[in-house]
């Protein structure tokens, strides 16, 4: 995907809607590597409403960094719904940001299954409400991006999960 395809670039009206809502978020991300905290670092003013990134790539580092439970990790690998969704929990928490982000995905050439072919993107976006409200929530949602290099699907997760968290703040 042509990073400048959409006028203005979707990180920019991630960090407008941000920056007008008053608000702060946190990224977990696995397949991109640190592209999502790139990306919606790039505009000036970023710091009014980015608050930090982690690049977890290991299942050690889900655990260690993040805390998603080794039982979730087992069930459904860290490319499953209910780990990423613990990420997006994780990193909105661990930051104390009103949102969490989180992607992970099969980037290829290799590692796809029939069940989770390569182009298979997870994000999750957590939203944090006041305490004891019981109104926080996480959703979360597949992606399956056909076509292109390794190269073009870390960038195409990228610009998905932030569509996704666009679409929710």
């Amino acid at each position: 995907m042509d990073a400048h395809a959409e006028e203005p670039p979707v990180e920019r009206r991630v960090g407008d809607a941000l920056r007008e809502a008053g608000e702060t978020v946190a990224v977990a991300e696995a397949a991109t590597g640190g592209l999502v905290g790139a990306l919606l670092t790039a505009p000036s003013g970023a710091s009014d409403y980015f608050d930090r990134s982690f690049v977890t790539y290991s299942y050690d580092s889900l655990r260690e960094v993040l805390a998603v439970p080794r039982e979730r990790l087992d069930e459904h690998g860290a490319v499953g719904g209910p780990a990423v969704a613990a990420m997006a929990r994780a990193a909105r928490d661990r930051a104390r940001t009103d949102w969490g982000l989180a992607v992970a995905g099969i980037a290829g050439p290799g590692g796809g299954t029939d069940d989770r072919p390569v182009g298979t993107c997870i994000v999750s976006v957590a939203r944090a409400a006041p305490w004891e409200s019981g109104d926080s929530e996480t959703t979360t949602e597949r992606h399956v991006l056909d076509g292109g290099s390794r190269a073009d699907r870390r960038e195409r997760f990228t610009r998905r999960a932030l569509a996704d968290l666009l679409a929710a703040v």
